[in-house]
């Protein structure tokens, strides 16, 4: 099984700490709804043999696009590709795009999973991350979206800065209110060129702290579990058969095709990219080119990507499959490294699989890092 990722490089305004690619303008949205589509046609032959299990929107904003693009475009996804009989199809949205109209007419077409950018329910932050929504827009939308759609997740970010720790539980608690089955958290990060790193630079916003970052995490675990919530990777949430299967599936090394400007993609042995430029990407499909770039990935990235996306997840990382995929020398540096993190007790052994505990959870890229094989290390 395999999925398509459609990235829709389009916002309303920029958040102060978004790094991903978009523009705020949208004057040449409809003509990239076509370069979108004419890119999903000219990659079919890449998934000849494959079947789609999930199609993924998102970006950007994709939720400024009209009902009708959307369907466009995932009738195009149809026409060109075999997709199973019931995929996951998601739409990322913000709050303020979603009226209750708009909910309806997205319940009535082919979208299955909405993924909803909340953020935060309190002015303040939401204020301070210049996002296009109010806290009345956030519980509004999801009080008429739980009505229509059963498979929702919702984003919040912790570790903002004044965010004290009674009011990230009331954050938590208020998007347990709406039965909600799946959350996708994150650590507010300070990105490169972002507003959000010059507004820290000139005194505007402090610094966001690790310390708390960290304790906000423990707390989102603790609260989550006992509600019945899987953290099946790092950032992801999920009550029983509710887990993204789209993002699922790339922690599991499965192939996807990304579409759009700046998507990624990935067969297993490569990786590839589209140019993160709006008007390159458009002149490139116009021309019927591919406007990306190919990294083939070694025996050692392929090591280095397994050990990073195993870690994040309850599936963790098995040491029968790096013998296998890798080789005895990969096991015996991977077994010799992760000694100090067993004895610090921030990684565990079960059935032969290597697994962050509680406490390493929250540290768990850095210890992924510790266990990389280097540039420098030959491939074995």
């Amino acid at each position: 099984m395999s999925g398509i990722y459609i990235h829709i490089p389009f916002c309303k305004q920029a958040c102060h700490y978004c790094d991903f690619h978009f523009s705020t303008s949208m004057k040449k949205k409809d003509e990239m709804v076509l370069a979108i589509a004419k890119e999903i046609e000219m990659r079919k032959n890449e998934f000849e043999n494959e079947t789609v299990e999930t199609i993924y929107f998102g970006g950007g904003t994709p939720s400024v696009l009209q009902i009708a693009d959307i369907k466009f475009l995932i009738d195009v996804v149809y026409k060109n590709y075999t997709v199973i009989e019931n995929p996951e199809i998601t739409l990322e949205a913000n709050p303020d795009d979603l009226s209750e109209n708009r909910i309806i007419e997205l319940s009535n077409n082919r979208i299955n999973r909405l993924s909803i950018g909340i953020q935060s329910f309190f002015e303040d932050d939401l204020k301070m991350m210049n996002r296009a929504h109010n806290s009345a827009e956030a519980k509004n939308c999801l009080e008429i979206a739980t009505q229509y759609f059963n498979n929702i997740s919702i984003d919040l970010i912790y570790g903002i800065p004044g965010m004290s720790n009674k009011k990230w539980k009331q954050n938590i608690e208020t998007a347990l209110s709406f039965r909600i089955n799946h959350i996708s958290s994150y650590a507010l990060t300070v990105e490169p060129k972002t507003a959000l790193k010059k507004l820290i630079e000139v005194g505007k916003i402090a610094q966001p702290k690790d310390e708390v970052a960290s304790e906000h995490f423990q707390i989102l675990l603790k609260t989550l579990e006992e509600h019945g919530f899987i953290h099946y990777e790092l950032s992801n949430f999920g009550k029983e058969n509710y887990f993204s299967k789209n993002n699922s599936a790339y922690w599991l090394g499965k192939k996807y095709i990304g579409i759009g400007p700046s998507a990624h993609s990935y067969n297993g042995k490569n990786r590839s990219w589209n140019i993160s430029n709006n008007a390159i990407y458009l002149k490139f499909i116009q021309e019927s080119k591919l406007p990306s770039e190919t990294e083939i990935l070694t025996k050692t990235d392929q090591y280095n990507e397994y050990i990073m996306t195993g870690l994040r997840t309850i599936w963790g990382v098995s040491l029968n499959k790096i013998e296998t995929n890798f080789g005895q020398n990969y096991l015996e540096y991977l077994q010799k490294q992760s000694q100090k993190f067993l004895k610090d007790e921030l990684l565990f052994m079960e059935n032969n699989i290597l697994k962050p505990t509680k406490k390493g959870k929250f540290l768990c890229d850095g210890i992924a890092s510790d266990l990389f094989i280097l540039n420098s290390f030959q491939d074995l």
